[in-house]
């Protein structure tokens, strides 16, 4: 039998450059054409592209010819051909790490840049406006008298990645005042290594530190340790932040006669998870107040440990930790520990109206203290390890006495409902409010997630994704192990990874390719994915117009996709028993003019929810009591067969 002649060299670079042309031609008819008697994909889109091959697969996999998704197939990756095979090659051949930033820049990816190797150092005396991205080593060091003055640093920025080593560093009678780091910024990557350390006399004033920031991933090691007769604030930390990390290693730690006042750490944030370690340990002479840890939160999980340990004459005022937040993981180990001759006073630990899990161990535990105060002790909690004589408490609440009572009166003032703020009104609903002519509330339903693109599945399925081979994840993305990014690696893995709830049938996809085939195998090849049209009405009231029930109104199979954070756009898509879901026209109440398309699904079963969850706060009852009714958020979507 005759063997066929490998192709010569020339072979190859011939279909490399037919790739190149055909990548670059622009065909763009917007109504479509032909050449060579072949009909050209709508939209300009060229037949080697990744979008190209998704339209094909689309056409295979789905049995109906009812319009395609738009809102889908635009989050298809924007690879052309020759971009396509070159990072497929390189997947191939386990290299793609390499050419990391070029890859996520064409692949539309989230990736944090490197840190520059330079770094950034001032001596002299500087007022700094504005400054980011950088990798900065000293400001300020060593000064005696005058004032330092930094206002904004990486501000209002995209994947800001830098740290800040020193600030004031051994200064003598200096004043420092620093305005604002990382405010407004998504997805962080920082830290703050020493503020005022060994510092002499003067005063420190830090106002806030990446407020309103989306998915922070944060350090700061030290503020004005070993500080001798100093006068410091910190005002704000991680105010009114969206998921994420943080974590403060030490404040105040081995000082002498310095004053400490912190305000607010980590409140009215939403499923943060923060530690803050070393606050006044070790101090002489001090006198420190923290105001408020994490309070208004969502459900938080929030570790403090060490509070004024091993301090000398000290005083020791601590207001609210976690007050008025709304499930969670809370944990306070050690206040005051071994001190000597100090006054201790600690107002309210975990009064929540929606009660989490909280321990606190070792109160004034080995003290010799004048006078130990503990005002308020929520409810579900342990108290473990706290000084036998000399404490008083003012209220205590554990379960086994008055925590039914305690919820309620939390819940209800003066004979009006209190809603947590983390239950936003409109977020879940009851069924009967999808009627046409209603007014009811609408949530926030824009998507806060940094915009991504899909994986084509040619190099999806080359690249690692399990616990297993998280090493191998972190070194294709140049994921520090303390970084932001690990901990949105190891999240998305273990939500991934975690066993299916009762009824559930789930599955994580990083192509649309995989969204499809997850769809079809549950529902067949006959199917419809649907999504809320815009963000028109969000936040505000909004009237129902013409209502359509998908097959029928009647109870259906549907798989609906969640948006996961990850370096690429990646979907939890899972199917739950027994919803309906609706078609709903929104309209603005006052003009009664049509502003959006909603899609709501309404869950007929919630036997299996926590009673603790945000419906039965917002809607009153418990699980399997009532149905549930919620929005298709942006960029979320829902699955279902075609009517």
């Amino acid at each position: 039998m005759q063997k066929h002649k490998k192709p010569p060299p020339l072979f190859f670079s011939f279909i490399v450059v037919l790739l190149t042309i055909s990548s670059s031609f622009n065909v763009g008819l917007a109504g479509g054409g032909t050449i060579g008697g072949r009909r050209l994909l709508l939209g300009g889109d060229n037949p080697f592209t990744a979008k190209a091959s998704l339209i094909r697969y689309w056409k295979k996999q789905v049995s109906n010819n009812l319009p395609k998704p738009w809102f889908l197939l635009n989050k298809a990756s924007p690879l052309d051909a020759v971009q396509l095979a070159t990072f497929s090659k390189l997947a191939d051949q386990n290299t793609l790490s390499a050419q990391l930033l070029n890859f996520c820049s064409k692949a539309d990816l989230l990736c944090f840049p490197d840190l520059a190797a330079g770094l950034e150092k001032h001596d002299k005396d500087v007022n700094f406006a504005h400054y980011s991205f950088e990798n900065f080593t000293n400001y300020g060091s060593g000064h005696a008298g005058g004032v330092d003055s930094f206002k904004n640093y990486t501000n209002d920025e995209n994947l800001p990645v830098d740290t800040f080593r020193r600030y004031s560093r051994d200064s003598a009678g200096h004043g420092d005042q620093f305005a604002n780091y990382a405010l407004d910024a998504n997805v962080v990557d920082q830290s703050f290594n020493t503020y005022g350390t060994s510092s002499t006399g003067g005063a420190g004033d830090f106002k806030n530190y990446n407020n309103d920031a989306n998915v922070p991933g944060l350090t700061f090691t030290s503020y004005s340790d070993s500080a001798l007769g100093r006068t410091q604030e910190f005002k704000g930390y991680s105010t009114d932040a969206n998921a994420g990390q943080e974590g403060f290693t030490s404040y105040g730690k081995n000082g002498n006669g310095a004053t400490n006042v912190f305000t607010s750490y980590g409140n009215e944030s939403n499923v943060i998870t923060s530690g803050f370690k070393n606050y006044g340990e070790t101090a002489n002479g001090g006198t420190d107040n923290f105001t408020s840890y994490g309070s208004n939160g969502n459900n938080p999980a929030n570790n403090f440990n060490n509070y004024g340990a091993g301090g000398n004459a000290a005083t020791e005022s601590f207001a609210n930790y976690r007050d008025q937040s709304n499930v969670g993981d809370d944990s306070f180990k050690s206040y005051a520990k071994g001190s000597n001759a100090a006054n201790l006073g600690f107002s309210n630990y975990g009064k929540s109206f929606n009660e989490g899990t909280d321990k606190f161990s070792q109160y004034a535990q080995d003290s010799n203290a004048q006078k130990v105060d503990f005002k308020t002790y929520g409810v579900n909690n342990t108290f473990t390890e706290y000084a036998k004589s000399g404490v008083t408490f003012s209220s205590y609440t554990n379960e086994s006495s008055t925590a039914g009572a305690d919820i309620t009166a939390s819940l209800v003032a003066g004979g009006k409902k209190v809603i947590n703020r983390w239950v936003e009104p409109g977020k879940f609903f009851r069924e009967k409010m999808l009627k046409a002519g209603n007014t009811m509330p609408m949530p926030d339903i824009k998507d806060k997630m940094p915009k991504r693109s899909f994986l084509p599945r040619t190099i999806l399925t080359k690249l690692p994704f399990s616990t297993a081979k998280a090493d191998e994840l972190k070194k294709l993305f140049h994921v520090r192990e303390d970084s932001s990014m690990a901990g949105i690696l190891g999240n998305a893995l273990n939500e991934c990874e975690r066993p299916p709830s009762p009824g559930e049938t789930k599955r994580c996809v990083g192509s649309a390719e995989d969204m499809i085939d997850f769809a079809t195998s549950i529902l067949g090849r006959n199917v419809v994915v649907r999504t809320t049209e815009n963000t028109e009405g969000s936040g505000g009231d909004i009237m129902i117009g013409t209502v359509r029930g998908i097959n029928g109104g009647q109870v259906t199979k549907s798989v609906s996709c969640h948006q996961t954070l990850f370096p690429y756009l990646l979907y939890y898509c899972h199917s739950v028993p027994k919803v309906r879901v609706y078609e709903a026209d929104i309209l603005d109440p006052k003009s009664k003019a049509k502003i959006n398309h909603g899609v709501a699904i309404c869950h007929v079963d919630t036997s299996t929810w926590s009673q603790n969850h945000g419906a039965f706060v917002a809607l009153g009852s418990g699980p399997g009591k009532i149905e549930v009714c919620h929005w298709i958020f942006e960029n979320d979507m829902t699955w279902a067969t075609a009517d």
